[in-house]
């Protein structure tokens, strides 16, 4: 089998070699250009016999390993033949299209224009040094040679769309028509031909045009729902939106159930005013399967990007709801109906959209980081870490997850485990200083409630250093030390500083009430918890204040503001025992 494999491809080389010589030298009676290189041939001597029969054996080979991608070894056999016989088209041809292949395109072209001038009615040459010309960017070049090869070799018309091709690749949009009107009439009137001028017209801005070739591809192709869509739209790029759609109106016809037109008609109608009518057929294309997640998910994003906005919220929602409906296997219908539901203050529903979409496909980060943001903000500390420990099971390097894990357990009183998270996700954010001091402002608070003072007073220091203005710890951290007693002139400084700033908060005018209360300045402490109380009923406020008051010698309405402690429910361990005996316990 291999010997006659061999035997044939032999076969086929040696009529390839005797054409090329042949037709040099008919090819030299014909043109100046082959007259020059029949002279040229002359002044060489020519091979002998045996020259032409190791020539023949070389260039066989050499095909041998071409045909197995081993183009450097062929090469260098085509070249040995070369040598021995470089009047040769063919031989002339395989060694540019072996440099082409190579990627040396510079060494390939005069081989390709050698085989060309040797043999002028080889399409396939014609062909090599067109695409020559155009990886060398000299497309003048590349297009005078498919013309001349028209020209040329007997029936190759089918070029002309090579022709076009390249025309149209170098927005010579003017000669690509022409050619496109050269394949007509050889052809006869082609749906691509068609499409090819509208694109051009489009490219050219001008839509009449374009119009008019979309209504022949409709004359021609009635039936073709794409051709009625795109037409609809080069009506409304064209400022028609009547005839869009009555074209869309006419689609449907075919395609009753067709979502893109419905979308389309939506648009159309928003466009008009008609939003009644618009939010009807996007409807009508959302609750269709057969319009495509990524979409529906395209259009959702764009509803997101207006909002927050009353006026399409509603139907925004709706869609999502669709898209859900229609998708109920696909994690982003849930995942962007959960960024839509957040947007518009629907936490719960979103965080548990988010939630189902992690159970479609748990590998994106950003939606776990919105379910344990959406904790944080329902103030759901034993969510918040049931969803960090789910998420660092997947992402055990991201710090963010063991912040929300740290605080969860700060809130649940899990003092120790919230400061081992908090102490791995700061390291793990060593070199982000904002980072840093986010879990420093948590870890002050953790070891405060541990009794570990140095370690919380060392945290909220690092905070401070970072940034002075720090509301967090200006608060808690002046509010511990008055607890504990300790440095209160720095507990009044940073107090003082923070009430500054925000002269009507509450929680901090307590804050600096109750570090005055420590200093023993009664009077002051009570100017501060009158407008604190003023604003807020909170039960410790309103305990602070009964605490002033009886320091006061005020006993009575003592008495009255820790009964209206005790009411709110969140008062000291002492609220009773203060009720009961009439007197203050600290």
């Amino acid at each position: 089998m291999t010997n006659l494999r061999n035997m044939l491809l032999a076969a086929c080389c040696l009529t390839l070699l005797a054409t090329g010589a042949s037709n040099a030298q008919s090819a030299k009676k014909k043109k100046n250009k082959a007259a020059q290189q029949a002279a040229l041939q002359q002044a060489r001597p020519q091979p002998t016999e045996q020259e032409i029969q190791i020539s023949e054996a070389l260039f066989l080979d050499g095909l041998k390993y071409f045909m197995l991608e081993d183009y450097q070894q062929a090469l260098q056999l085509f070249q040995k033949a070369y040598t021995l016989s470089p009047d040769n088209a063919a031989l002339n041809y395989k060694i540019g299209e072996t440099y082409l292949l190579l990627e040396e395109n510079k060494h390939a072209l005069p081989f390709a224009k050698a085989a060309l001038a040797l043999e002028n009615k080889n399409a396939y040459y014609y062909l090599l040094l067109a695409q020559l010309y155009t990886e060398q960017k000299q497309y003048d070049a590349a297009a005078q040679t498919y013309n001349d090869l028209l020209r040329q070799v007997p029936n190759s018309e089918e070029y002309l769309f090579n022709l076009a091709d390249l025309y149209l690749s170098q927005s010579r949009y003017e000669d690509a028509l022409k050619t496109y009107e050269r394949i007509e009439k050889q052809f006869g009137q082609l749906e691509q031909l068609s499409v090819s001028r509208q694109q051009i017209y489009l490219r050219q801005k001008n839509v009449d045009k374009a119009i008019e070739e979309g209504e022949k591809l409709l004359a021609a192709n009635p039936t073709e729902m794409r051709y009625f869509l795109a037409q609809a739209e080069l009506y409304n790029a064209a400022q028609k939106p009547d005839k869009a759609i009555a074209t869309l109106t006419q689609a449907l016809r075919l395609e009753p159930n067709n979502p893109f037109a419905y979308l389309m008609l939506a648009d159309l109608n928003r466009q008009k005013g008609n939003l009644a009518e618009s939010e009807k057929q996007v409807k009508i294309a959302f609750a269709s399967t057969d319009l495509d997640i990524d979409t529906k998910v395209r259009i959702l994003v764009d509803f997101i990007r207006q909002l927050p906005d009353p006026k399409i919220e509603n139907i925004a929602l709706e869609l999502a709801k669709l898209t859900i409906e229609t998708h109920p296997e696909e994690a982003k219908a849930f995942a962007v109906t959960g960024d839509l539901q957040a947007i518009v203050g629907q936490k719960e529903q979103a965080r548990d959209n988010y939630l189902q979409a992690v159970k479609l496909d748990n590998s994106h980060f950003k939606i776990w980081q919105q379910i344990v943001l959406l904790d944080a903000e329902l103030a759901q500390a034993d969510a918040m870490v049931l969803h960090s420990e789910q998420a660092l099971e997947l992402f055990p390097n991201q710090a963010v997850f063991w912040f929300y894990n740290g605080t969860g357990h700060l809130i649940e009183k899990n003092y120790q485990k919230a400061v081992r998270a908090l102490e791995h996700g700061k390291r793990l954010s060593a070199g982000q200083d904002e980072l840093v001091a986010q879990f420093n402002m948590q870890l002050g608070d953790g070891y405060n409630s541990l009794k570990e003072y140095k370690k919380s007073d060392e945290a909220y220091e690092a905070v401070l250093a970072l940034d002075t203005d720090n509301e967090h710890v200006l608060n808690n951290y002046s509010y511990f030390l008055s607890l504990r007693n300790e440095r209160l002139d720095n507990a009044r400084a940073m107090a003082e500083r923070l009430i500054k700033q925000h002269p009507t908060n509450p929680t901090y005018l307590d804050t600096y009430a109750w570090v005055l209360y420590k200093l023993g300045e009664y009077t002051e402490a009570r100017k501060y918890l009158e407008q604190a109380v003023a604003i807020s009923d909170d039960a410790t406020i309103l305990e602070h204040y009964g605490d002033v008051l009886f320091k006061l010698g005020k006993k009575e309405e003592a008495l009255s503001q820790w009964q209206k402690a005790k009411g709110k429910g969140e008062a000291s361990a002492f609220i009773d025992k203060k009720i009961k005996e009439k007197k203050l316990y600290e």
